[in-house]
C-alpha cells in the first residue's frame, strides 16, 4: 500500500545549532532565547530533547508562530 505525501507530510526535527540551513529567521540565539522562557511562552510544544540536544519540531514552530501572531497582545 502507498502513502499519499499529501496526507502524511514528513516531519522535519532540527537541532538549534543547523536551524540556520533551513531558515534564515530566527537565529540560533534567539531559538535559545525562546528554549530558555518556553515554559512561559507556550515554545515547549516546539521542542523535543534528546540528550542534552535540543531539536525544533518544524511545523510546530511555525504553528506556534502563528499562533503567537494572532493572539491578543497581555
Amino acid at each position: 500500500m502507498q502513502e499519499n505525501p499529501q496526507e502524511s507530510p514528513q516531519r522535519r526535527i532540527i537541532p538549534i545549532t543547523k536551524w540556520n540551513q533551513y531558515h534564515p529567521w530566527p537565529p540560533p540565539g534567539g531559538l535559545r532565547h525562546l528554549v530558555f522562557h518556553a515554559d512561559k511562552n507556550g515554545f515547549n510544544q516546539c521542542i523535543l530533547r534528546a540528550g542534552r540536544r535540543v531539536l525544533i519540531d518544524e511545523q510546530k514552530f511555525f504553528s506556534w508562530l502563528e499562533s503567537q501572531n494572532s493572539a491578543p497582545s497581555k
